[in-house]
């Protein structure tokens, strides 16, 4: 049997799909030509018989700049005046990553500082029954 299914491949609510091909195929999806967001790929094959397969895979296409705050979480109730740290960077292309830029300044979390403050307080232990065992 030479008879293949063809493949329509639909974006999101699109009555007209991107592509109409023959299975099996090799695909690259241009996701520059779509909005930052959730999105839809709805695949519809069709055997020689005419019966139908649908298939939706749900995705997220991020191609602008990262956007990183500290200071306030989603959804987060607040009140007074927040100090916010803001950094947005683009990653560059696949030909070549943008370095400069790229990183997110941080806060040191509290679980760091809650180690430091024990080891010191361990090592000041340590060295004060030190001390007084040497004398």
């Amino acid at each position: 049997m030479t008879d293949k299914s063809t493949i329509f491949i639909f974006i999101d609510d699109e009555i007209k799909p991107i592509a109409e091909v023959q299975a099996p195929v090799s695909f690259e999806l241009d996701t520059r030509k779509l909005t930052d967001g959730p999105h839809v790929l709805k695949i519809v094959s069709k055997d020689p018989a005419g019966k139908e397969g649908i298939r939706k895979i749900p995705f997220e296409v991020r191609n602008g700049p990262a956007i990183v705050i500290e200071g306030m979480k989603e959804h987060a109730v607040v009140d007074g005046v927040l100090p916010l740290m803001i950094n947005a960077y683009g990653k560059g292309d696949q030909k070549s990553f943008l370095i400069s830029g790229s990183e997110t300044p941080q806060s040191i979390p509290w679980w760091v500082w809650l180690i430091i403050i024990g080891f010191a307080g361990w090592a000041l232990y340590y060295m004060v029954r030190y001390i007084s065992i040497a004398q």
